[in-house]
């Protein structure tokens, strides 16, 4: 049997398609199929784009940083890139990489959660001029029609794959209700968006990415996997992009009422279906109330049969012009009525969440939507939308939590967030520890007072412990078991485990695998793991400078070596510690048994990282506990003195990269740092 390869299947595929299709009035096509596809994947290719984001996310009290990968297209010789709102829209840092493999920093122009598309910008100087690709009509698509995916499928380098459109208004099934729905940011993309259903390969990375005819035009942008690839059309996809790269924001007219399709039994056979008005809209002051059938919209009939059908009616009144009167026929109880509505400026549903982190929790302002979700006569106060465990408002009795509304800070109102950053800093300014402060917040009917610690605590210094005798070796209980196969089954004791190196018991001679069975005389008993607190415990009677006599067994033979004690090492608890909340990581100066352990000289510098939050700006460098931080911007970190000193001048300078030198084992790295500094 001869051999086919992917080529000729894709040839041999292609071919049925075009056989099958209808002859159409086109502009020439190439000569074959094969070059058909050439041709499109040339057009397209120089445009694509491969976007690497750093986005912010809330929850737990934080703000926290992820990465991740995307794809997109360049739509302007000026390098705007058209890509999804969930792949940008929470964006704080980008980077593209362009198909020639260059990569330059973009930054978000725009960005719309309800049809999940987002603008960014190529950053020059503004001379160069980008290859771009061109829109085509989404309207004009068929089933069956032949269709290119290109993206960068789980963040690899740039792909191109092929199928078929296998549907023009696909949607979410009802049956899924809420569970089906598709939603950025609280927005219902499926109310305004049918996707185009294809059975071209995507996965993760291919979002954003363009879905592109044979003649090299985009007709959708891929945005959803879900047994079919989806895409979002071109003719919503490019006014949208239109929108953002000329006013940076989307607005749309709002009606304040939801429609769906006449019931089935409906006696009414045109119109749409009023399922509901929301209080105070513009659709309630004009009359408008659940169980009207709209007929007439703006001159326009209306006739909304189908769930397919309603995302074109959202659009429509999205589309009106703001502020001017809308003539609506409708009908009620068999009778037509007249009613205008003036339509006004769709808000978003879900406004910005921030971190305060002298609050230790995330919030935000109350948009329109969740003030009538939540039964609220206005906007007032500050929506909770996490809380940080552990954190003052977490630690507050009663504790604030999700979904509190703080309405009053230290007897003054709270209207947004903007009045409680300022009432914060009126009370912080100029204090070291945190202040408490009468919070009122309410929850659901109740309204609640508690006191919260405002502030940020700096890491004490631990207290000291009174310097005692040390004995410089690590040891091990003797087990009943180890006792027994070492061939001392009656024996107990330690096992040393290891002997510190130009100690007093190095030159006494001590050795690993030592067993030290008695200290002047006085006979150990230990003789399970639980016990291995007494050997410290008897030396630490002693005095710095005493010398004691161990009693050792060193393979049959028993043996007494004098050791003289030593002041005992400051341990690792009583290292001096800092937290810089910027970066979000924790250091500690090096002690002597950190040094002993890495085997690192004394003379070796740094300051060791304890604790790395993940999500954090130091997490997304790849900083790990244990790394040993030599330099801060070639400034070497000596201590953690140092250490804050100069992250004090960072936060200060707020610069756009910070480089750490890190000693991490034998190998030393330069970790880059690309914080987003927020002046809250």
């Amino acid at each position: 049997m001869a051999k086919v390869s992917s080529r000729h299947i894709l040839i041999l595929f292609l071919a049925t398609l075009f056989a099958a299709a209808p002859a159409k009035a086109e502009p020439p096509q190439p000569a074959s199929i094969e070059q058909s596809v050439q041709v499109a994947v040339n057009l397209v290719r120089p445009a694509l784009v491969r976007i690497h984001v750093v986005s912010t996310r809330h929850e737990d009290g934080r703000e926290v940083k992820t990465e991740g990968s995307g794809s997109g297209v360049i739509i302007t010789e000026a390098g705007h890139i058209v890509t999804n709102h969930h792949v940008v829209g929470h964006a704080t840092r980008l980077f593209c990489t362009l198909a020639n493999k260059e990569e330059i920093e973009a930054t978000l122009v725009g960005s719309d959660p309800l049809s999940d598309i987002a603008v960014i910008k190529l950053q020059t100087d503004g001379s160069r001029t980008f290859p771009t690709a061109k829109f085509g009509d989404s309207s004009l698509v068929k089933v069956g029609d032949p269709v290119l995916a290109m993206g960068s499928p789980m963040a690899l380098s740039q792909s191109v794959t092929v199928g078929v459109v296998s549907n023009v208004e696909m949607m979410m099934p009802q049956w899924m209700g809420s569970f089906g729905q598709v939603e950025e940011d609280g927005e219902d993309i499926g109310s305004l968006v049918k996707w185009l259903g294809h059975d071209a390969a995507i996965s993760p990375g291919n979002s954003g990415g363009p879905l592109v005819n044979l003649a090299g035009e985009v007709i959708g942008i891929n945005e959803i996997h879900m047994a079919l690839g989806g895409a979002i059309p071109s003719d919503i996809a490019q006014r949208v992009a239109n929108e953002l790269v000329e006013k940076g924001k989307i607005t749309r007219a709002w009606f304040g009422m939801n429609v769906q399709p006449r019931l089935k039994h409906s006696s009414e056979k045109r119109g749409a279906l009023v399922s509901g008005t929301i209080t105070e809209s513009p659709s309630e002051k004009a009359g408008i109330r659940a169980g009207d059938v709209i007929v007439e919209l703006n001159g326009t009939a209306i006739d909304i049969q189908f769930h397919e059908q309603v995302p074109d009616f959202n659009r429509m009144v999205a589309d009106l012009e703001i502020g001017k009167e809308v003539p609506v026929i409708l009908v009620r109880d068999g009778q037509e009525q007249l009613v205008t509505v003036v339509p006004v400026e769709r808000e978003s549903v879900q406004p910005q969440e921030h971190e305060l982190k002298r609050w230790g929790l995330t919030a935000s302002n109350i948009s329109m939507i969740t003030a009538k979700e939540m039964k609220r006569s206005n906007r007032d106060g500050v929506l909770i939308t996490s809380v940080r465990s552990g954190g003052p408002a977490g630690e507050a009795k009663p504790a604030i939590g999700w979904n509190d509304i703080l309405v009053a800070v230290d007897g003054q109102p709270v209207k947004n967030l903007e009045d409680l950053n300022t009432i914060t800093d009126r009370i912080t300014d100029g204090k070291k520890d945190p202040v408490p402060v009468l919070a009122t917040f309410d929850r659901k009917n109740e309204q609640y007072v508690t006191v919260v610690q405002v502030g940020i605590k700096e890491p004490s210094d631990p207290a000291v412990d009174v310097k005692k005798a040390w004995l410089p070796v690590e040891t091990q209980p003797l087990t009943r078991e180890i006792a027994s196969l070492l061939k001392h089954p009656d024996t107990t004791g330690f096992r040393v485990a290891s002997v510190y190196p130009d100690s007093t018991a190095a030159e006494a001679g001590l050795a690993v695998g030592d067993l030290i069975t008695a200290v002047d005389d006085t006979p150990l008993t230990a003789s399970a793991p639980e016990h291995y607190e007494e050997l410290a415990a008897l030396i630490r009677q002693r005095r710095t400078g005493d010398t004691v006599n161990l009693t050792i067994l060193r393979g049959q033979e028993q043996m007494t070596i004098p050791v003289k004690l030593g002041r005992s090492p400051k341990p690792n608890r009583e290292m001096k510690e800092y937290r810089d909340e910027n970066l979000e990581l924790t250091v500690r100066d090096t002690s002597y048994f950190d040094k002993q352990k890495e085997q690192w000289k004394q003379e070796l510098n740094g300051v060791l990282v304890s604790e790395v939050k993940s999500g954090g700006w130091a997490a997304l460098a790849q900083i790990n506990p244990g790394d040993l931080i030599l330099e801060v911007d070639a400034t070497p970190t000596l201590d953690v003195k140092a250490f804050e000193e100069k992250m004090k001048q960072v936060a200060e300078t707020q610069p756009q990269s910070i480089v750490f030198k890190v000693l991490r084992g034998i190998y030393t790295y330069y970790c880059e740092i690309e914080p987003t500094w927020h002046n809250e």
